[in-house]
């Protein structure tokens, strides 16, 4: 009998247990109207009901209800299969939260699931050396920088030794690196005439990858009255762990950011990386529990703007240069639903003497990058990254435009895959440019 009874407890659902757990009163939410459907990238890949926001919902809530165990290999598989684009929210008539229900499932996940040692071991020198100090990353970028310039790129891949080793993707994800990082507390632009200040926020991929987009970030702003700086002691927004269930070590680089910005004095904080403003944006929500960061986290989010939304709260002041050019407009998942920046982009492209914007089709369907998604699960990401190249080819524009640098880079690799040349430009590049680039005045410093 006794034997009976430890196998019948062995076999329960483990549920939800422990902090983070998913928000019962935002789960409840969810009415199961399939309104989502249509709009869930897997969903249109699979055809698959779980694979659908509305088939997650149902499983979260059975794991709550005691019906599923969070263990269960398929609850663990749609949970991270899942690309947490919010593309649900956006649509959804009864307003279900679904990012952090999702994010807080995964935390769940990675509480009480036993990760083998070589998935552990992987997780930390993927995610956490790179990411908790964004130094690291930079020194990671020289020696890019270094790679591609010493010609050594080019070698590896006319010899096929690239593709032999499966790095081929990798390696077309990376853009030239042709500029130094920011020097926090020392790269400040001065406008002319100044309207407000501004603090760029500088990030971990965008400070190392794409130096030269904030470096435009920064001149961009000052053409349009903003006295900007790059703040000291900020570092990593921490989406990559949130996304992934690490909630704890998104809260450290989130309490480091909020002290970062409080030293730096008023002003928005200005992001130009669609992923890190959103997950900005939720530093309330993320910090709620804590009695010291709570209100103080209120009051930083309560600052951040994307460069997009920045820039459109009023005219354009006038840029100087025509771009006689036709483009065509990728829309990241955490800018489009997330933070619901949709029109922004389009008024400010418009306002480009010559620029011509002509509309793809699914502008707003997810790529497949997804933080570290088009690493971890390829077959995914490369079909939404195959669709987004076809749709963007078939508009015939000269380059796609986006605001996100995992999107940069998932695009980049995918239109090369499917055989286009078409370039993919940050939309603060293209304003950049309209204005002179860094041959123009209109600040007074601009220390490189």
């Amino acid at each position: 009998m006794a034997t009976i009874n430890l196998v019948e407890e062995l076999q329960k659902p483990v549920p939800f247990s422990g902090p983070d757990m998913p928000d019962d009163e935002l789960l409840r939410a969810c009415v199961h109207c399939g309104m989502c459907l249509p709009s869930c990238p897997t969903y249109r890949e699979t055809g698959d009901e779980a694979s659908s926001p509305r088939g997650r919902l149902w499983m979260m809530s059975a794991v709550a209800d005691g019906k599923l165990s969070l263990l269960d290999p398929d609850f663990d598989e749609q949970m991270y299969q899942c690309l947490n684009c919010r593309a649900c929210e956006a649509v959804c008539p009864s307003g279900v939260q679904y990012g952090p229900l999702v994010e807080a499932s995964r935390a769940q996940l990675e509480q009480h699931r036993p990760r083998p040692w070589w998935q552990q071991l992987l997780r930390q020198s993927v995610m956490s050396w790179p990411f908790d100090d964004v130094r690291r990353m930079r020194t990671g970028a020289r020696g890019l920088r270094l790679y591609q310039q010493s010609g050594l790129s080019r070698l590896l891949q006319r010899t096929g030794v690239l593709k032999l080793m499966r790095l081929e993707n990798l390696e077309r994800m990376l853009p030239p690196i042709e500029e130094s990082p920011l020097a926090p507390g020392k790269d400040t632009w001065v406008p002319k005439a100044k309207l407000a200040n501004a603090h760029v926020f500088n990030g971990c991929v965008m400070s190392s990858v794409f130096p030269d987009v904030n470096r435009a970030t920064g001149r961009v702003l000052a053409h349009n009255g903003y006295a900007t700086d790059v703040p000291v002691g900020q570092g990593c927004c921490g989406a990559i762990y949130s996304h992934t269930g690490m909630l704890d070590d998104a809260r450290v680089l989130a309490r480091k950011n909020i002290e970062a910005f409080e030293r730096a004095g008023d002003g928005a904080i200005v992001v130009n990386a669609a992923g890190c403003g959103s997950a900005l944006k939720e530093y309330d929500h993320l910090l709620k529990d804590d009695p010291r960061y709570a209100d103080r986290a209120k009051a930083f989010t309560a600052r951040v703007l994307d460069v997009n939304e920045l820039l459109d709260q009023q005219p354009l002041i006038p840029p100087t240069h025509a771009i006689n050019a036709r483009v065509t407009l990728q829309e990241p998942c955490h800018l489009v639903h997330a933070q619901r920046i949709s029109a922004q982009p389009r008024s400010l492209l418009r306002q480009v003497p010559g620029l011509e914007l002509v509309e793809m089709q699914e502008s707003s369907l997810c790529c497949g990058s997804a933080g570290i998604y088009n690493i971890t699960r390829p077959k995914m990401a490369d079909a939404l990254g195959d669709r987004k190249a076809r749709n963007a080819m078939a508009t015939g524009a000269e380059a796609v435009v986006t605001s996100n640098p995992g999107c940069q880079m998932q695009l980049r690799t995918s239109l090369i895959r499917n055989g286009s040349e078409q370039p993919v430009e940050h939309i603060v590049s293209i304003l950049d440019e309209a204005y002179g680039g860094r041959t123009a005045t209109g600040w007074a410093i601009d220390h490189q």
